[in-house]
């Protein structure tokens, strides 16, 4: 162990902007039982990129095994949603210990989304709620136990300052500019706008693919023209009490406004947004119709707010969200065209010890790649030339040989999405909600 430790630090020596490198070592650290060396390994790759899940994964994993339940939640609470179902009850177990209920109420509530069955008597106790969730369609108001008085006293979802831009967006030239128009410039010159009658707010729905970049698209808009995003999931908007995520989806509204301008991104629109023939019970309707309201403005002025939504699904967002007003600018993502393609690798590999590539020759055998899969390709290529650094104690650039041979391994992910709109497009596209996608199926047959 010592050994590989030697040589992990030793290619870390050479590569120090290698985040996989460092997360491999924080992982090797913690293996051998070396927590504090672990943690500070993997905090140093989740201050080089914070989006990494396998880094925070570390990092909460060293900070459990160092007591530390503070760093634990700071770690953990932003992946949440994809950690296993025992990681999610340990998160929400140390953010009830360290006094932060509304953020182990919504761990809590991953858990529940999951299984909704699921109790947890030590988690109920620490959080002061009670062992069973009522059955809130069959118990009377007045026998309900009372709420925790400090649940959803405010906004579940806070607004930062994105600190990336298109610049950061490989390709998809076109598409940038056309957000450029239905996002940036309204908030960058809302005068000129009004000027023309346009109103400054409304709302944009992205749909694709799953990994074609929609949430990096919506983050890099707000960068650029500096507004504040609000990114809503699911579990930051679900309660168990009956009326409450009604209010915590108006109370993220109500910060938006207060600080417009503003951007608030729904990821996933259909766990909020879907149809509401497909609903079989009251809350999920009743979620539905409070957006709905929130997007008329019925709660407050939406002057300087724009509402993104992202969806692999458009054909479960309910139709009420597209009406003039609401989600009236719809915005296919399509799988990124071989210059774009290019333009992520470059990206990908730009903190990366490499020679003689001809990224080109590599993205024109990438038909049907998302942004996802170009970046696991860089990935796979990575740990291909890492493998051989650790076996040889030699370290090496990552070659064109290295990207080829990742190619027998990485497939495209975007097949199965493809496959399935290509059957609404033939079957339910009347009102010509699909015509991008048509055209971009006949460029694959082209």
């Amino acid at each position: 162990m010592s050994s590989t430790l030697a040589s992990l630090r030793e290619a870390l020596a050479h590569s120090p902007q290698n985040v996989p490198l460092r997360v491999h070592l924080a992982r090797t650290l913690l293996e051998a039982g070396r927590a504090d060396e672990a943690s500070v390994e993997a905090r140093a790759a989740v201050a080089q990129d914070s989006d990494r899940m396998d880094a925070r994964e570390v990092l909460g994993a060293a900070a459990g095994a160092l007591g530390d339940d503070a760093a634990l939640v700071d770690a953990w609470f932003p992946i949440r949603t994809q950690l296993s179902a025992d990681d999610v009850r340990v998160l929400a177990l140390a953010a009830a210990r360290t006094g932060r209920l509304n953020e182990a109420r919504e761990a809590y509530a991953v858990l529940h989304a999951v299984d909704p069955g699921v109790h947890d008597l030590e988690l109920d106790r620490a959080m002061r709620t009670t062992v069973e969730p009522p059955k809130l369609a069959s118990v009377p108001t007045s026998a309900r136990p009372p709420r925790p008085p400090d649940a959803c006293a405010e906004a579940p979802v806070r607004g930062t300052r994105p600190s990336i831009n298109f610049s950061d967006v490989g390709g998809l030239e076109t598409l940038k500019e056309r957000l450029r128009m239905d996002i940036v410039y309204p908030l960058q010159r809302p005068d000129l706008f009004k000027a023309y009658g346009k109103r400054i707010g409304g709302g944009v729905l992205l749909y694709g693919p799953p990994g074609c970049g929609k949430t990096h698209l919506a983050r890099a808009a707000a960068g650029e023209c500096g507004a504040k995003f609000f990114v809503v999931e699911i579990q930051a908007v679900l309660d168990m009490w009956l009326g409450e995520s009604e209010k915590r989806l108006h109370n993220i509204f109500e910060e938006a406004r207060a600080s417009a301008p503003s951007i608030v991104f729904f990821d996933e629109i259909e766990a909020i947004g879907g149809a509401r023939h497909q609903l079989k019970h009251g809350p999920g309707r009743r979620l539905v119709n409070q957006l709905l309201a929130e997007l008329d403005g019925a709660g407050g002025s939406n002057e300087g707010v724009l509402v993104i939504g992202a969806t692999n699904a458009p054909w479960d967002v309910d139709p009420a969200l597209r009406r003039p007003g609401r989600f009236d600018r719809v915005v296919f993502v399509p799988p990124p065209d071989a210059a774009a393609r290019e333009n992520v690798l470059a990206l990908a590999l730009r903190e990366r010890p490499t020679e003689n590539l001809d990224l080109g020759a590599i993205a024109r055998r990438c038909l049907r790649f998302s942004g996802a899969d170009m970046h696991h390709l860089v990935e796979v290529a990575s740990e291909r030339a890492l493998g051989e650094a650790l076996r040889t104690g030699n370290m090496r650039p990552i070659t064109q040989s290295d990207l080829l041979a990742s190619l027998d391994r990485v497939k495209p992910t975007t097949v199965e999405w493809t496959e399935t709109a290509r059957r609404y497009v033939s079957y339910a596209n009347q009102a010509g909600l699909y015509d991008d996608v048509g055209a971009y199926l006949r460029s694959l047959e082209g």
